[in-house]
């Protein structure tokens, strides 16, 4: 298959010295790939060398069927945008100014930036919505504001590929979100190749067309989000000893309390999360059930509950889970229900909560509109 990138036995490296080898990605146009990996497991490393910063150790890298090699630095710099972590020394330009040096690829000799090229500064400003900053100093900005005006430096450039080192590090929130709407909207408008590194991988998981997992000295898998994000490899990657990744649903929790449960939580509907994080933050041991395996609750009770009880979707429950339940709120002294009401298929659990106070337990109503 022909692919619009693609790399062959690439080897990676400084000083003559390979730190990774036989490196075999390839894109299609507009795909955005995403590397993870543990910090120092050579991401920055794979970037640079793409981007031609690092020599290359061995192998072959191709953009459009062309050797990146052989390119001359005006045309790579005219189909290649990089946005690296590494601040950029800059002496009295505003933000705009600093922007507007994305045209110069194609300024000519005397790097001049012409009336039209103005248009395309303004437009890539207000896609990452910097625009009401571009009169300020560029050294006296945030690091939040000034990775979103290096990015559209970058879209200014008007690339056909951009390589981004961790472009989300200095960002919050909100502005995470929309970083990442940018590159998917220049990927469907304009057909954008994006190959970047980022820490967040639950955005990793949401955002790649492909993902590189790099692990030190070799790459470890190549794929899909479906293909890569399985049951225990994200702990398996990144050496994972305390808490858990749950890469079905892309949620990270810190490690359980330990110690013999006393606490059993009713919940179901997404209505416990809230109340086992906080029972984990109390370091308090906790049972809790009947939970569906396709509920909002379930992945958090199975990374943080002392024990939980489930039964599978769609499923009614059956005799043993209940009997299970039962003997589980026997053995403790508070039932905490999370649940106002209950609906059609929570009778389970509307049987727990009248047996709770049957038996004497201390009963405590969590109260959560619904």
């Amino acid at each position: 298959m022909e692919y619009y990138f693609k790399t062959e036995k690439m080897s990676v490296g400084y000083q003559g010295k390979p730190l990774i080898q036989n490196i075999d990605i390839g894109l299609n146009k507009g795909e955005i790939l995403t590397l993870i990996g543990p910090n120092g497991a050579g991401k920055s490393t794979i970037l640079k060398s793409i981007a031609k910063q690092l020599k290359l150790i061995g192998g072959v890298v191709y953009l459009d069927k062309k050797e990146l090699a052989l390119m001359s630095g005006t045309e790579l710099s005219q189909r290649m945008a990089v946005v690296f972590t590494e601040k950029m020394k800059t002496e009295l330009m505003t933000c705009e100014d600093v922007v507007a040096t994305g045209r110069y690829p194609y300024t000519g000799h005397l790097g001049i930036v012409s009336k039209e090229d103005y248009p395309l500064i303004e437009q890539a400003m207000e896609l990452v919505h910097v625009t009401e900053i571009k009169d300020r100093d560029f050294t006296k900005i945030s690091d939040g504001q000034r990775q979103r005006v290096m990015l559209a430096r970058a879209i200014c450039q008007e690339p056909e590929i951009i390589i981004l080192d961790e472009p989300t590090s200095f960002l919050d929130v909100k502005h995470k979100l929309e970083f990442l709407s940018v590159l998917q909207d220049l990927r469907a408008q304009k057909g954008l190749t994006v190959i970047m590194s980022i820490h967040e991988l639950e955005l990793a998981q949401r955002v790649s067309d492909r993902i590189l997992c790099v692990n030190g000295e070799y790459v470890e898998r190549f794929g899909s989000p479906e293909e890569v994000f399985q049951t225990g490899y994200i702990k398996s990657l990144f050496g994972i000893e305390i808490g858990s990744f749950d890469e079905e649903n892309g949620s990270m929790e810190l490690e359980p309390p330990c110690g013999k449960p006393d606490i059993f939580v009713i919940a179901g509907g997404g209505s416990g999360r809230g109340i086992y994080r906080r029972l984990q933050r109390e370091r308090k041991a906790f049972i809790t059930g009947i939970l569906f395996e396709n509920d909002l609750d379930y992945p958090v009770a199975r990374a943080l509950a002392a024990e939980f009880i489930s039964v599978k979707a769609f499923e009614p429950v059956d005799e043993a889970s209940l009997q299970r339940a039962y003997q589980a709120i026997g053995s403790c002294s508070l039932v905490l229900c999370c649940r106002k009401k209950f609906g059609s298929f929570e009778d389970a659990n509307k049987d727990l909560l009248e047996y709770a106070g049957k038996i004497g337990k201390t009963v405590e109503m969590i109260n959560r509109e619904e």
